[in-house]
C-alpha cells in the first residue's frame, strides 16, 4: 500500500479516514483547508490510498456498470485492515476520542457499509454515496447501523442520467436516509448543486464537518 497521507489541525480530538483514489488525493489539500477553515475541533485527516477501486471497496461482487471491470467483493478485507491495523496504529500516535468514516462516490459507499460492519465509528461521512449498488436496497432492509451519526449527501443532477443503474441513486439515498431515521440513528441528507464530479473535495469535507459538529450539540 502506498504512503498514506496525513493533517493535522490543532490538538486532535477527530480521526478522519477516506480511503482514497487518486482524484480524492489531487483534492486532499482542498478538503483539508475547508476542515481547517469550518470544523469546530482539532482533527486529524488520513487519506488511505486503495490499490484496486472497485475490488477493495465494494461489499459484494457485482457486475459492471460502466466499462468491463466488475465489482470484486473485497470491503470486508479491506475493513478488516483498516480497523485491526491502520486505525489503531494512528490512534497510537495521537489518542484521538473519536473516528469518522467517510468518503466520496464509491468510498462513500464502503464507508457506509463499513458503519453497518464495525461499532467503533462515531460517524458515517458519506458525500455521494455509490448506493446505485446493486443489492443495496436489500441490504439495508435487514442490516442495521452501528454508529449513531450519518451524513449523506447528492448532488441535485446526480439521478438525471443516461444510465439506469446509476440513476436510482436518487431514489435509493432517499431510501437509505429513511431507514436510518427509523432505527434512531441521527442521520441528515443534504442535496448540493451540480452532477456528481462536482465539488468532490468540498462536498467530502461538508460531509466529515458536519459529523464533527454533532459532538458539541
Amino acid at each position: 500500500m502506498a504512503e498514506i497521507r496525513i493533517f493535522e489541525s490543532g490538538q486532535p480530538s477527530f480521526l478522519l479516514v477516506q480511503m482514497s483514489d487518486e482524484d480524492d488525493l489531487r483534492g486532499f489539500d482542498e478538503k483539508a483547508e475547508y476542515l481547517r477553515a469550518h470544523a469546530a475541533r482539532g482533527f486529524t485527516l488520513a487519506a488511505i490510498p486503495v490499490n484496486d477501486w472497485f475490488a477493495d471497496l465494494s461489499p459484494w461482487q457485482a457486475p459492471p456498470v460502466f466499462g468491463s471491470v466488475p465489482f470484486g467483493g473485497g470491503a470486508a478485507k479491506t475493513l478488516e485492515k483498516l480497523t485491526d491495523t491502520v486505525i489503531p496504529e494512528l490512534k497510537l500516535r495521537h489518542g484521538y476520542e473519536k473516528t469518522v468514516i467517510g468518503g466520496y462516490s464509491l468510498s462513500a459507499l464502503f464507508a457506509l457499509w463499513g458503519g453497518y460492519n464495525y461499532e467503533g465509528f462515531y460517524g458515517v461521512a458519506a458525500a455521494s454515496p455509490s448506493v446505485w449498488f446493486e443489492g443495496w436496497d436489500e441490504y439495508i432492509a435487514s442490516a442495521r447501523m452501528k454508529c449513531d451519526n450519518v451524513y449523506l449527501s447528492i448532488g441535485d443532477r446526480e439521478e438525471r442520467v443516461k444510465n439506469k443503474v446509476m440513476a436510482r441513486v436518487g431514489e435509493r439515498i432517499r431510501l437509505t436516509y429513511d431507514v436510518l431515521l427509523s432505527q434512531g440513528v441521527s442521520v441528515k441528507l443534504e442535496y448540493n448543486e451540480g452532477n456528481h464530479f462536482k465539488d468532490a473535495a468540498v462536498r467530502t469535507a461538508k460531509a466529515f464537518a458536519d459529523i464533527m459538529c454533532r459532538a458539541d450539540d
